[in-house]
């Protein structure tokens, strides 16, 4: 009997047989981890702030405190997101708003002066 192809041209053969080790396990779930890389499910437990991490929770509150804008910010300059590289983004999102209003602030006091 013929291999099945793919489509790019080569041959993937499916081995179906269970290893000795699964069979020795009795139906119980293994806990699977990488030994060459121990952090790998480092980042399977939830962002903190209801899951949305740091830098999103500053975002949305900063439209309402705007302060919150400007901590994130000082998060991000200080590498916060190596614990975590899932914060990367809010906090960038954050610093960018707290960019924009500085902006807008200056503009406002500009025009109020002149």
């Amino acid at each position: 009997m013929r291999p099945p192809t793919v489509s790019l041209g080569f041959s993937v053969y499916m081995d179906q047989r269970h290893s000795a080790e699964s069979e020795h396990k009795n139906g119980e779930y293994e806990l699977i981890r990488d030994d060459e890389d121990p952090c790998l499910g480092m980042y399977d437990k939830p962002l903190p702030c209801f899951g949305c991490g740091i830098g999103w929770f500053s975002l949305l509150l900063g439209f309402v405190f705007p302060l919150m804008w400007y901590y994130a910010t000082i998060l991000y300059f200080k590498n916060y997101y190596q614990r975590d590289p899932r914060e990367r983004a809010g906090l960038a999102a954050s610093a960018i708003a707290a960019l924009i209003c500085t902006i807008a602030i200056i503009i406002t006091i500009a025009v109020l002066i002149f």
